[in-house]
């Protein structure tokens, strides 16, 4: 191969790290963990992800990118099939909507806004799926997989960046 062909390979493998990123999150979500109640309060991983790298690279992880891990999410979970495209795409319309008021905020107020957008994401997962089971699922264990989501917040928002910072120095 040529040195421009390697370049534009290396470019693109840099650009879909952020949706390889968030399809591997969505797979770690569905590992059988085999405890009692586990499905609904499931940690957002991938909510996580879509939320960081809609907010830090915007560029890498258009809407398109997060509805289509929504869908993938849909796929290999119990959940109807739409309900995680269109939370993702929440997720991904409200940051960026809010993105001019985000970017570059101590990380109170991100985790703030992430506690903000996944709440809302949580609640219309858990709308569509109540609607569509025709029953009133547990809101108990959807508000405890929010707070474990909001709880993994810290950890998983620092490995990102902390793994952006680095590709960065390899630029």
């Amino acid at each position: 191969m040529k040195a421009g062909a390697w370049q534009r390979l290396d470019t693109y493998a840099r650009r879909s790290g952020p949706a390889a990123t968030v399809l591997v999150l969505v797979l770690a979500g569905q590992v059988p963990l085999h405890l009692p109640g586990y499905a609904p309060v499931a940690l957002g991983l991938a909510t996580i992800a879509v939320f960081h790298f809609t907010l830090y690279r915007p560029e890498d992880m258009p809407a398109a990118a997060a509805f289509a891990a929504g869908v993938f999410e849909d796929l290999l979970g119990n959940a109807p099939l739409g309900v995680g495209a269109l939370a993702f795409l929440v997720v991904s319309g409200l940051v960026t909507s809010q993105r001019r008021f985000l970017y570059g905020k101590s990380f109170a107020v991100v985790w703030l806004g992430f506690a903000v957008v996944s709440g809302v994401a949580a609640a219309l997962r858990w709308v569509l799926a109540s609607a569509y089971e025709g029953t009133i699922i547990d809101p108990l264990a959807v508000g405890f997989g929010f707070l474990t989501t909001l709880g993994a917040f810290p950890l998983l928002a620092w490995l990102l960046l902390r793994r952006q910072r680095v590709a960065a120095t390899e630029d």
